[in-house]
């Protein structure tokens, strides 16, 4: 079997950020790293889960609702997959970063996560770290641009 490209980017180089990580047509695929690969800091269950609800009820109530095919967490833990089409790429990152301004200030109960019906495992969240990973990924895109977003840019 071939190798899939996310496999082929060079995780030892790979900083936290919001990369273009391929386009199928017109799904463009996301890589959201919220943190260093193999560095040992992983995020934590509860708190991705909380992020990736909260992160999934945003963007399919913005404007861009019907340009949403995807969210959801890695399995390394170490960030988001966003699937997007019918946007640019700086859209997607503005929706981004709206989404993070949105978690980071967020206050009540998580949406899809009051009772067993909604979710499968809506027992398991963490509000305080998800705004934690918001608050942190905030910085890190603080002055991001679409060059910025192209893998081979930080590797250099």
């Amino acid at each position: 079997m071939e190798k899939i490209a996310s496999f082929c980017v060079d995780h030892d180089r790979l900083q936290k950020g919001m990369y273009i990580s391929r386009i199928d047509r017109d799904i463009v695929t996301y890589d959201i790293r919220m943190v260093v690969p193999n560095s040992g800091k992983y995020l934590e269950n509860a708190a991705i889960h909380s992020f990736e609800h909260l992160f999934a009820t945003y963007v399919r109530n913005s404007p861009y609702t019907d340009s949403i095919v995807y969210v959801g967490p890695m399995g390394c833990r170490t960030g988001f997959y966003f699937l997007t089409r019918g946007m640019t790429h700086l859209q997607a990152l503005h929706l981004f970063l709206e989404t993070l301004d949105f978690i980071a200030a967020f206050e009540g109960p998580i949406p899809g996560a009051q009772l067993s019906r909604e979710c499968g495992n809506y027992l398991e969240h963490d509000l305080a770290g998800a705004k934690a990973i918001a608050a942190d990924m905030q910085q890190v895109l603080r002055g991001w641009s679409e060059p910025m977003m192209d893998y081979e840019y930080h590797l250099k």
